[in-house]
């Protein structure tokens, strides 16, 4: 495999493709908080349950618990849509949500939203578990690539369609361990 192990370039080159740097961990950073902020303004006094979505959401839901002030119960479940840089349409269930929701409040933490279909897809199985409600807190929104009606509660930035690494992003596996969001570069 051919990956640059310097994870502090402007350039970086995974597999078949170079990236750029287009959003610094400094500019990261300060949206986490803010997201915080606004999740810690609702959730005060409560203990909501965060499922942060594997693989990629562990960077951004790691930064984002320690920055609450209230004392959640945080679960981890998997699903994919993903197949290199393309969506398949299609969410698979990898590692599904064993946790009791009942009565419960729900925040999924994802990394990216982008068609919404993995999301769209999955809130009917946290209703159907009885959370008492369900939110969406992401890191990254695509507005213009999203194909169904779907309410993003938390967000920490609205991005343009570029396919992005980093910040626990990856491209088929590699690229998560950045600090900044690095988008592909047109060959």
């Amino acid at each position: 495999m051919n990956f640059n192990l310097n994870l502090s370039k402007s350039m970086i080159h995974l597999l078949d493709k170079n990236f750029e740097v287009s959003i610094t961990h400094d500019e990261i950073q300060q949206k986490v908080k803010a997201v915080a902020e606004k999740i810690n303004a609702d959730y005060q006094g409560k203990c909501p349950v965060m499922v942060c979505i594997l693989n990629g959401a562990f960077v951004f839901a790691a930064d984002l618990v320690r920055e609450l002030t209230f004392q959640p119960e945080i679960i981890f479940a998997r699903f994919s849509s993903y197949d290199g840089m393309q969506t398949t349409g299609k969410v698979k269930e990898l590692m599904g949500v064993t946790a009791d929701l009942a009565g419960r409040d729900v925040i999924i933490v994802e990394d990216i939203v982008d068609t919404g279909i993995t999301m769209h897809s999955i809130l009917p199985l946290f209703k159907q578990k009885g959370a008492a409600s369900v939110k969406i807190a992401c890191f990254l929104q695509k507005p213009e690539k999203l194909e169904v009606d779907l309410k993003i509660d938390y967000c920490a930035l609205q991005i343009p369609n570029d396919f992005i690494v980093g910040y626990g992003l990856d491209y088929n596996g590699l690229g998560r361990n950045y600090k900044d969001i690095y988008s592909v570069v047109a060959d």
